[in-house]
């Protein structure tokens, strides 16, 4: 598999790969060399994903994008749709919605991926906001499925870029709001 990476901001494309081959050649760099793919924004948000050969939706980018610098969001959750083989969003967190409401929107019995924006108060009386990646794989939740989220994690990290700290649960109790207060000091 390969990772390719294709930003329309800086002409010509950049692309990374690695091990490539003939069929990523004939159907990707040469295209680009030739000038037959055009100027896209939707090509600037499609990445994929190294080991499993998912994509990250659109959706799942300017979702966490409008979480981190427009504050509309409080919490995203994602999912991995098997079948079209699609990392999509799953539920949005409105900005007035808590941490209780992120732990009552993940399934009991199948995988997910979430991001949360927490924000608190330090010590020196500073407002501070930090961004958690939830990975969330309970113990009744098919093994096919914890292997899938368990191989495409550093896939949806590289693409939501700006999370600060990484928490993987198994149950409510390894991701309590006193486990994400005790990770932002």
């Amino acid at each position: 598999m390969y990772i390719i990476i294709l930003t329309h901001q800086h002409p010509p494309y950049s692309v990374l790969l690695s091990r490539p081959t003939q069929q990523s050649f004939s159907h990707i760099l040469l295209p680009l060399l030739t000038n037959q793919i055009h100027h896209s924004s939707t090509m600037a948000m499609a990445f994929k994903m190294a080991t499993t050969g998912m994509w990250v939706s659109d959706e799942c980018k300017n979702s966490f994008m409008e979480m981190k610098w427009k504050k509309v969001h409080r919490y995203i959750v994602f999912k991995i749709d098997e079948k079209s083989k699609l990392v999509t969003v799953d539920k949005v967190g409105g900005a007035s919605e808590g941490y209780s409401d992120l732990e009552a929107s993940l399934p009991g019995d199948d995988c997910r991926y979430a991001v949360f924006d927490f924000d608190f108060v330090t010590v020196d009386n500073c407002h501070k906001s930090k961004i958690f990646f939830i990975a969330w794989a309970p113990n009744a939740s098919r093994i096919r499925a914890k292997m899938l989220y368990a191989t495409s994690k550093d896939g949806i990290r590289r693409v939501l870029e700006g999370i600060h700290y990484e928490l993987q649960a198994t149950d409510p109790t390894e991701m309590g709001f006193d486990v994400i207060q005790d990770r932002a000091k």
